[in-house]
């Protein structure tokens, strides 16, 4: 493929990166103003709106880490997920027989241990280099004559 063909696939994909960054963007900020609107007209803030408002919080702190890095930070979704999942217990714990219960703390256990995995993974084995392009890291030879 020629480099030109290339460098123009790599500057529309981050193009529509952008693109879609600033739509989530957009949509999470509009998303938190409905919320804040919600309890205004309601004159009450409960904890499943404080979560909720948690939760469009980290949607935004994830596209934040992705526009410095250029990385989507994995366990970013993880703790919204687990938000997501303690905000539904909460929410619909009336509702709920004893093994749907169940079923959603021990989906909370299973993503709380997924980020200590992963987490431990990244101090055990942290990435040598991010860039695809970049050539591996040769190990430098010696310039000290053999035999001393």
């Amino acid at each position: 493929m020629p480099m030109s063909s290339r460098r123009a696939g790599l500057s529309s994909l981050k193009l529509l990166e952008n693109l879609a960054l600033v739509i989530i963007t957009v949509a999470t900020t509009i998303a938190i103003f409905q919320e804040v609107m919600v309890m205004i007209e309601q004159r009450e803030v409960r904890l499943a709106d404080l979560l909720l408002l948690f939760i469009y919080l980290e949607v935004l702190a994830m596209v934040g880490i992705y526009i410095k890095s250029g990385q989507l930070p994995v366990r970013m979704p993880i703790y919204i997920a687990i938000v997501a999942l303690a905000r539904y217990l909460i929410l619909d714990m009336k509702e709920m027989d004893f093994w749907q219960i169940m079923g959603v703390t021990l989906g909370v256990l299973l993503l709380a241990a997924a980020v200590l995995v992963i987490r431990y993974g990244h101090v055990r084995f942290p990435y040598e280099s991010y860039g695809a392009d970049e050539p591996a890291a040769s190990p430098s030879k010696s310039t000290k004559p053999p035999g001393s």
